[in-house]
């Protein structure tokens, strides 16, 4: 049995799971500034510590990794056949409570975007739904103010 296969060989590869700073939430910051997008990371005091969220605009947007939070339909979003009962669990529990921190925010008028781990790989598409996102649905993003 290889150590990952171990109960503590399992153990110290999950502790080295991130939970932020995680490389797409780092492409996310990267093109939410590029569009001039003012935000908070990691907001504790708001439902679900959304990843990036502007309490006076109202907006919060989570980004997801397609493993941890089960993107339907993605390749990255395998179940691990080993104590699978255990996995099935988390990953519901998961959902349930991704599902209930959006209704949380929503609540408090909040506009939501779940951004996929799978999405932050093609910069141009990431940008472009952002900009879709910001834009249509009168998502005040300020101007950018150029400081030279």
């Amino acid at each position: 049995m290889t150590v990952a296969g171990s109960d503590a060989g399992r153990s110290a590869l999950m502790s080295r799971v991130r939970q932020a700073g995680t490389a797409p939430e780092i492409a996310v910051a990267v093109l939410l500034r590029k569009i001039g997008v003012s935000s908070r990371l990691n907001v504790r005091t708001l439902p679900g510590s959304p990843d990036f969220a502007n309490r006076r605009r109202k907006w919060a947007i989570f980004v997801h990794g397609c493993f941890w939070h089960q993107h339907r339909g993605c390749s990255k979003a395998t179940r691990p056949k080993a104590n699978a009962s255990f996995w099935d669990e988390k990953f519901v529990a998961n959902r349930r409570r991704d599902a209930a921190a959006i209704r949380a925010l929503r609540k408090k008028g909040f506009k939501v975007v779940v951004i996929w781990e799978c999405e932050t790989r093609n910069p141009e598409m990431l940008k472009a739904r952002l900009l879709k996102i910001f834009e249509p649905r009168g998502i005040d993003v300020g101007k950018s103010v150029d400081h030279a």
